[in-house]
């Protein structure tokens, strides 16, 4: 199967000052992981500016204009504390929407089934009105609801595995049933302090905590037990992925023991869900990872999955 990449340079330019663990590397590497042999049925295309009316699809008119007016001719602003911008972070963010948008396109045009997109910076923490946790546009709740108005999908499903909760992602799914939020996240009060199990929106959000210190077995019986049942009962028309892979064992922002093969199991149920309800339609959306070479093992395992599906 072909993947398709979407990215941009521009995403490069984002800077959170030295010593932040959100850096430009973390794009770089996994461009190079993805240039190793095995990897030439990775089709790349540079992802387009996002326009100011498709952020407003999940954010407020006043908090683009706050972010838009907060953008910095030099030197680095600080919004909250873990979340900065730099001269380039406002059109780091336009391509990261640009991304998952250009990539639905494509997808709903029929050009392709698979699409990863690699850009930063992440979006999952970013609520309607609120940066937070290193994001400022919400690029997955975005691609989402523009997924659903622009060519009617009925329902659409977000799997967020990365090792923080997609607080954003889900406070902007909760009110609308065809949307459906599924996260396995290391327990609160750990970041960002949300993602119990009983918050379940309007039955349209699962979510399965793992507790510090646990490894890829209990990550599968969650995802066996309570992820993939309620994805296969929503049936999503299209299914994205939130691909963290900060719960990686070396990262240093967390404290899970995640392998690389349990990035390919889980990309591997998660194709099966898409074949069985989605005609294979998955758009893969990179979110946090912060050891390089975990993030970039991790990464390409499962672009790999991808590609061999």
């Amino acid at each position: 199967m072909t993947v398709h990449l979407f990215t941009h340079r521009d995403c490069l330019f984002h800077d959170n000052g030295k010593d932040h663990p959100e850096k430009a590397d973390r794009l770089r590497m996994v461009w190079h992981y993805l240039e190793e042999e095995g990897f030439e049925d990775i089709i790349k295309h540079e992802a387009s500016l996002a326009e100011e009316d498709l952020l407003k699809l999940a954010h407020t008119p006043d908090y683009v204009q706050y972010i838009k007016s907060h953008r910095p001719s030099s030197g680095i602003v600080q919004l909250d504390p873990d979340t900065f911008m730099s001269p380039g972070s406002y059109e780091a963010a336009l391509r990261a929407v640009g991304a998952v948008r250009d990539a639905v396109d494509f997808v709903m045009a029929g050009k392709g089934k698979i699409a990863f997109c690699a850009a930063r910076p992440p979006g999952h923490h970013a609520e309607q009105n609120k940066a937070m946790g290193f994001c400022l546009f919400n690029q997955v709740a975005i691609g989402s609801i523009y997924a659903h108005q622009k060519y009617d999908i009925p329902k659409v499903a977000v799997m967020d595995f990365d090792v923080h909760h997609g607080n954003g992602t889900q406070a902007i799914f909760e009110p609308h049933p065809h949307l459906f939020y599924a996260s396995t996240h290391q327990e609160a009060p750990f970041y960002p302090g949300t993602g119990h199990a009983h918050e379940t929106g309007c039955g349209n959000i699962v979510n399965a905590p793992l507790p510090e210190g646990s490894n890829g077995t209990l990550f599968r019986s969650k995802m066996e037990e309570m992820i993939l049942p309620a994805l296969d009962k929503f049936a999503p028309d299209l299914l994205f992925i939130s691909a963290g892979f900060d719960a990686h064992h070396a990262d240093p922002c967390a404290g899970l023991n995640w392998t690389e093969e349990d990035y390919q199991w889980a990309t591997e149920k998660l194709l099966e869900i898409a074949k069985k309800h989605s005609h294979g339609r998955i758009i893969s959306v990179m979110e946090g990872g912060y050891d390089l070479v975990g993030l970039a093992q991790s990464a390409q395992i499962h672009v790999k999955t991808l590609l061999d599906a």
